[in-house]
C-alpha cells in the first residue's frame, strides 16, 4: 500500500501518519521494521531494495520517505544526476521501483507543499491514497480550535476562539499546547479572552510571527492590521524592526541548515531557540516561503532601518511604508 501525505500542515500530517502506524500492528515490532529515507538522497535502487525486504518477525514493514516529491518540482532544487550506466534517478525510475510492492510493505511519502502538476505525484496517484493537508485559516482554523478544546474536556467563548486564532495562527503544534494549558487553567468554566491574554505569555511575539507570515504571503491588508495592532499595544518600532530582522534571519539560517541535512535538534541548538513553539514556527516558515521572497523582505527591512537611523522617516511611518510596499506585486520576490 502507498500513502502520499502532502501539504504545509505538518501537525495534521503527523496525526495521519500515527493513524497509519497504529493500523499496521504492534508498535514495538514496527520500530524494528521501519526505514526512513531522506527524499533528497535516496535512489530508486535503495528504495526498491528496502521495500521488497521481508519484515522481521512481523506482518508489515513501514518505509517512510520524506521530501521525495519536492525533488521533482519544476523550478525547485536540482534533481540528483543519473547514475552512470544505471537506470537513473528520474520519475520513471522511482515509479518502477515501487510498481509492485509486496503485501507486507506500507510505503508512505511525506512532503510539504507540492504542485498538482508534480510529475512523480501524477505518476503514483492512481496507485496511492493521496491526502492533502493545507494550513487551516479563518473559519476552518476557528472550528478546529473549538473541536480541540472539546476533545480536551473544556469549552471556549467565540471571542476567545477568534483571539487565539489571531495570536497563534496556523501552527497546530503550538495551538495544541496552548489549548491544553488553558483547559487545565480554567477547569470547569469556559476559556475567555482574558485567560488567553494572561496565559499566552508570548502573545506579542506570536503577533510578530503572524506579521511575518502576512508580509511574506503577501497579505497586505492583514499585515497592515497586525502592524497597527502591535503599535496600539505599545510595541516600540525599534523592537518590531529587531524582531522582524531576527525572525527573517532565523528563517534563512533554518532553510540553509535543513538543506544541508542537519537534524532538527541541531538546527534548534544552533538557532538558540529553547522555546519549542518558536522553533516549530520558524521551521514552518522556512519550509513554506521561497528563499527569494524572504531575501527581498530582509533587504527592504534593512533599508527601512537605515531610513529611520538617518532621520529620513520616523519609525512608525517607515514601518507602515515597508508593509505597504511589500504588499505590492513588484516586491513579490
Amino acid at each position: 500500500m502507498i500513502y502520499i501525505l502532502v501539504g504545509p500542515d505538518d501537525y495534521s500530517i503527523g496525526q495521519r501518519l500515527e493513524e497509519i502506524k497504529k493500523g499496521i500492528g504492534d508498535a514495538e515490532m514496527l520500530v524494528a521494521n521501519t526505514t526512513v529515507f531522506d527524499g533528497d538522497k535516496v535512489s530508486p535502487a535503495e528504495l526498491k531494495a528496502v521495500a521488497e525486504t521481508v519484515p522481521f518477525l512481523a506482518s508489515k514493514r513501514l518505509v517512510l520517505v520524506e521530501g521525495l516529491l519536492r525533488r521533482f518540482e519544476s523550478g525547485g532544487r536540482a534533481k540528483k544526476p543519473a547514475v552512470p550506466g544505471g537506470r537513473g534517478n528520474g520519475v520513471k525510475s522511482f515509479s518502477e521501483s515501487v510498481a509492485v510492492l509486496p503485501e507486507s510493505t506500507v510505503l508512505v511519502l511525506v512532503d510539504g507543499k507540492v504542485s498538482a502538476g508534480n510529475p512523480l505525484l501524477k505518476e503514483l496517484t492512481a496507485r496511492a491514497e493521496v491526502r492533502h493537508f493545507p494550513l487551516f485559516k479563518g473559519n476552518q482554523l476557528q472550528q478546529w480550535i473549538k473541536r480541540r478544546v472539546v476533545q480536551e474536556g473544556g469549552s471556549i467563548t467565540p471571542p476567545a476562539v477568534a483571539l487565539l486564532a489571531r495570536l497563534v495562527g496556523s501552527n497546530l503544534w503550538v495551538m495544541t499546547s496552548e489549548i491544553e494549558k488553558m483547559v487545565l487553567f480554567t477547569q470547569n468554566r469556559p476559556i475567555e479572552e482574558a485567560d488567553i491574554r494572561t496565559l499566552v505569555s508570548y502573545a506579542q511575539e506570536t503577533s510578530v510571527f503572524a506579521l511575518v507570515d502576512a508580509i511574506l504571503e503577501p497579505s497586505p491588508s492583514l499585515a497592515e492590521k497586525l502592524l497597527q495592532q502591535l503599535l496600539r499595544e505599545g510595541a516600540a518600532t525599534v523592537y518590531l524592526i529587531h524582531m522582524l530582522y531576527r525572525q527573517l534571519h532565523m528563517i534563512i539560517r533554518a532553510r540553509e541548515m535543513k538543506f544541508r541535512g542537519k537534524p532538527e535538534a541541531e538546527i534548534q541548538r544552533q538557532l538558540g531557540l529553547s522555546a519549542d513553539f518558536a522553533f516549530r514556527k520558524t521551521l514552518e516558515q522556512a519550509r513554506r516561503y521561497p528563499l527569494a521572497r524572504v531575501k527581498v523582505v530582509f533587504e527592504r527591512l534593512l533599508e527601512t532601518d537605515q531610513s529611520i537611523k538617518t532621520g529620513k522617516y520616523d519609525g512608525e511611518l517607515a514601518l507602515n511604508i515597508l508593509v505597504a510596499e511589500l504588499g505590492q506585486s513588484r516586491f513579490a520576490g
